[in-house]
C-alpha cells in the first residue's frame, strides 16, 4: 500500500518522497521473435520478449515509442471542466489522450495485438458490470494536480483481473503495492498555478460518469490513438 499510505502521507502534511504519478517512463526491452498469439492463457512471452510502455502523463513526447499501449477509462463527461487545463498543463493531453482514468499502463506492445489477444480482453472486461464515478474533490501530490473518482473499487478491480491474466503486465511496471486511481489535470507546475486551477475546478464539481467500456490507446509514433475499445458487462 506505498503509493496510498504516501498520498495520505501528503494529505496530512508529511513529506513526500517519491514525486512519480501517472504513467510513469520504463525501459524497453526487446530481441525476442514473437509467437503466434498470447491471449493471456497457456505459454506467456518472456519478460525479455516484452517491450513495456513508456511514458504518458509524466514526460514530454519525446520519450514516447512507437507501438506503446495502455488501457483507459474515458471521462468524456469531465471534459468541459478540464479539457483547457489539461490542454495547457498535463502531457498527456497534447499527445492525444482524452481525459481518463488509466486501467493498466503498460499494456502489452501493439504487435502482441493480435485477434486472440483481443477476444480475450473483451472476455475480461465482460465479466465487469458497467458503472458509475462520482468526481467531486481534487487530489494533490507536489506538483501534480488531480480528480479522485469515487467509488473505485470496481476501476481497482478491473486493474487486477487485467494484472491476473496477463502478469507480465503489472501496474505501472510493478513498481507499487497499490494503485490509487486517478484524472491527472495538471503536472509539473508551480504550487501558484495548481492552486487556481483547483479553485476553478470546485465551482464545476461534481459531475458523474458513466464507465462502459475500456479503451485500448496506442502511440503511432505522432499520437496517442484508441485502436479498439471493450464494452463492460451490463
Amino acid at each position: 500500500m506505498r503509493l496510498r499510505t504516501e498520498l495520505q502521507a501528503h494529505d496530512d502534511g508529511g513529506d513526500f518522497k517519491d514525486q512519480t504519478f501517472g504513467w510513469p517512463e520504463l525501459q524497453a526491452a526487446s530481441g525476442v521473435d514473437r509467437p503466434q498469439s498470447f491471449s493471456g492463457k497457456g505459454a506467456a512471452p518472456s519478460a525479455a520478449a516484452m517491450r513495456p510502455c513508456g511514458v504518458m502523463a509524466d514526460d514530454n513526447t519525446g520519450a514516447f515509442q512507437v507501438g506503446q499501449t495502455g488501457l483507459i477509462v474515458r471521462i468524456p463527461e469531465a471534459e468541459p471542466a478540464v479539457r483547457r487545463w489539461r490542454d495547457r498543463f498535463d502531457p498527456s493531453a497534447e499527445a492525444g489522450v482524452p481525459a481518463h482514468v488509466t486501467v493498466l499502463f503498460p499494456f502489452l506492445e501493439e504487435s502482441w495485438m493480435d485477434p486472440p489477444l483481443h477476444s480475450a480482453l473483451a472476455d475480461v472486461m465482460r465479466s465487469h458490470q458497467a458503472f458509475d464515478l462520482q468526481f467531486q474533490r481534487c487530489g494533490r501530490l507536489p506538483d501534480v494536480l488531480y480528480l479522485v473518482p469515487e467509488p473505485d473499487t470496481q476501476l481497482r478491480q478491473l486493474t487486477e483481473a487485467i494484472a491476473e491474466r496477463w502478469p507480465e503486465a503489472p501496474p505501472y511496471g510493478g513498481r507499487f503495492d497499490e494503485i490509487v486511481p486517478h484524472l491527472t489535470i495538471a503536472q509539473g507546475q508551480e504550487e501558484a498555478v495548481l492552486e487556481e486551477i483547483e479553485a476553478d475546478l470546485l465551482g464545476r464539481l461534481p459531475f458523474t460518469a458513466r464507465a462502459s467500456s475500456v479503451e485500448l490507446m496506442v502511440y503511432d509514433g505522432t499520437k496517442w490513438q484508441e485502436r479498439a475499445s471493450f464494452a463492460l458487462g451490463g
